[in-house]
């Protein structure tokens, strides 16, 4: 068995005559004869042409659905259709068998909910095998793109004493045994005791440590794991899920904007430059999902129209104030077809973004300055002490992809808000001291990575763009 050629390099620049070895998983087996080989390197397959004359029958019955084989042979020009060259198999080795009565996957169509059941498969389908390329080369642009930028990668902690939300939900971190925790006088459980010597729990943002990095090195990223504990059985949270947080220097909300806009450009343009295979498979498959459907149902752009959508059009920015008036002048809210309300002071719903965005302006839209009643303490007071330098970054059919704000970097002003959120400053006392000695006007956002993949990708359900889901009563694998 020769050395292994990646099916990528086959088709990037077939070598015709050459005898080649490839390895994969069987994608499909027709007529006893023509393998349908897929190794992971590409969304495409080759053929590979089985002689009887030099395979053994007892080798051929063992080629099964997703078993594992190498084929050895030489590199033809197809005489069929479909395929530009295919392998004519001189040796079949099998890896790994498949005992097709008791694998759980078949050579057909799946639900999603049976494949996140079966998630140690899931990626040997064609959907699932685009979806997670896609979540690599996405991974890989952030990187690039911070990289490119000057921008410095901070790993933050995973495990934490601060709540940077200030909503709690957070899975907490201890070491003692569940029904013998030792206690206080007033019967609360003693954390002093515990193995840090206080209260922990684990990460829901690494943008307040993020914030020491900036005001060190002006400009970093975090790109790491995050955890909420809140019971959403959506198709929109995880209890574990990675989040992209650059925090930035000597800027303010129209740099954090210029940010957003640039980088979310970036990476979508970077997955329609190198994925254009898997892309095209799974802008086809909701297609096919969707030719029964209403009209009203189904997606206002093809996949790739939505993505081309974002980075060829300058995203409109508006604030908050002007997003509340234009929605109560359009036609929906006067006709009553808003299922939320529309008032100065709640925060905007999905459906109010996404009309915004598709019916509105047309383009994305960045909406700033959202009333400080609906926003977190750090954020920077406006000067008419009712609305924070916060802003939203609105998408085409998923509503908010990104948010960020100017950080208060005043001091009073911030003691001032943390008050009245009742963020108790004796476990921030670090982070007032940046603005103590030696602060500076900073600003940053957050992006949920799944999140984006989401849009990416044009999967409905976020479960099915992370390998292994967690979510309430559930952690498989």
């Amino acid at each position: 068995m020769g050395k292994r050629t990646e099916i990528v390099d086959v088709l990037k620049a077939p070598q015709i005559g050459a005898t080649i070895t490839v390895k994969g998983w069987v994608r499909a087996f027709r007529s006893n004869r023509f393998v349908a080989l897929n190794d992971g390197s590409t969304f495409n397959t080759v053929q590979v042409v089985i002689d009887p004359d030099k395979i053994d029958e007892e080798t051929v019955k063992r080629i099964g659905f997703h078993a594992c084989i190498a084929a050895t042979g030489e590199l033809v020009e197809s005489k069929g259709s479909g395929q530009a060259v295919e392998l004519m198999a001189d040796t079949i080795e099998i890896l790994g068998d498949t005992d097709l009565s008791e694998y759980p996957l078949q050579a057909k169509k799946q639900s999603m909910e049976f494949l996140r059941e079966k998630a140690h498969f899931r990626m040997r389908t064609n959907t699932f095998s685009a979806v997670f390329r896609i979540r690599h080369g996405v991974a890989f642009a952030i990187n690039k793109y911070f990289n490119d930028k000057g921008y410095y990668y901070m790993h933050t902690p995973i495990i934490t004493g601060s709540d940077a939300e200030g909503a709690g939900e957070m899975f907490r971190i201890t070491t003692f045994e569940p029904n013998n925790a030792p206690t206080a006088e007033d019967g609360s459980i003693d954390y002093s005791q515990d193995f840090f010597g206080k209260a922990t729990n684990i990460t829901v943002s690494g943008q307040l440590q993020a914030e020491i990095g900036a005001l060190s090195l002006g400009k970093v990223y975090t790109f790491g794991p995050t955890f909420r504990a809140e019971k959403s059985n959506t198709s929109r949270h995880l209890a574990e899920f990675w989040m992209i947080e650059p925090e930035i220097a000597f800027a303010d909300i129209y740099d954090d904007m210029d940010l957003a806009e640039d980088f979310s450009k970036y990476i979508i343009n970077y997955i329609l430059e190198n994925y254009p295979d898997d892309l095209a498979f799974l802008d086809k498959r909701i297609q096919d999902m969707e030719k029964n459907m209403k009209k009203e149902l189904r997606r206002p752009m093809s996949l790739i129209d939505t993505l081309k959508f974002v980075i060829d059009n300058d995203f409109a920015r508006i604030t908050y104030t002007e997003a509340i008036d234009i929605l109560k002048r359009s036609k929906p809210y006067k006709k009553g077809k808003f299922e939320f309300p529309v008032d100065w002071g709640i925060d905007l719903q999905a459906e109010h973004e996404r009309w915004l965005v598709e019916k509105h302006f047309k383009k994305p839209v960045i909406v700033r300055d959202y009333p400080k009643d609906i926003k977190a303490f750090y954020m920077r007071m406006n000067d008419d002490e009712k609305t924070v330098a916060a802003m939203d970054v609105l998408f085409p059919g998923i509503g908010e992809v990104i948010g960020g704000s100017q950080r208060e970097e005043r001091l009073e002003k911030l003691r001032k808000r943390m008050q009245e959120m009742n963020v108790h400053e004796d476990e921030l006392q670090w982070y007032l001291d940046l603005r103590r000695f030696g602060g500076a006007p900073h600003a940053g956002f957050g992006l949920g990575f799944e999140r984006i993949i989401l849009f990416i990708t044009g999967m409905a359900n976020i479960r099915d763009v992370i390998p292994f889901p967690r979510t309430p009563g559930n952690a498989e694998f």
